[in-house]
């Protein structure tokens, strides 16, 4: 949902939620760090078989969402974003869910090859 929610960016959509405007490279660092992530996906897919992890499955989608929201905690802690707390609060909670999803991930694969 927050894909599609970004992909379709409504006029207004940014100050409405109190995040950074566009004239910083925040937007950028985060899409680097989904690109990245990409990458890493791609690498697994043509590396990672003979230790049974694939790049685009479960191990890629784990791979993008360390990514992306480790590059997002990393500009809430490190840079100090001039945002509304409605800002923090929203960039903070995407933070926690992408991180959260990663981490059951992890766990889910790691349970999975277990039986």
């Amino acid at each position: 949902m927050l894909g599609a929610i970004l992909l379709f960016f409504p006029v207004g959509l940014v100050e409405f939620l109190g995040l950074p405007p566009t004239n910083t490279y925040f937007y950028a660092s985060i899409l680097g760090a989904v690109i990245f992530g990409i990458g890493v996906t791609l690498f697994l897919e043509l590396y990672g078989i003979q230790a049974d992890v694939r790049g685009l499955g479960l191990g890629g989608a784990i791979a993008l969402n360390l990514c992306g929201g480790g590059a997002l905690l990393v500009w809430l802690v490190a840079v100090p974003l001039d945002i509304p707390l409605r800002g923090k609060i929203v960039l903070w909670l995407v933070v926690v869910l992408v991180l959260a999803i990663g981490l059951v991930e992890i766990t889910a694969k790691s349970y999975t090859y277990k039986e």
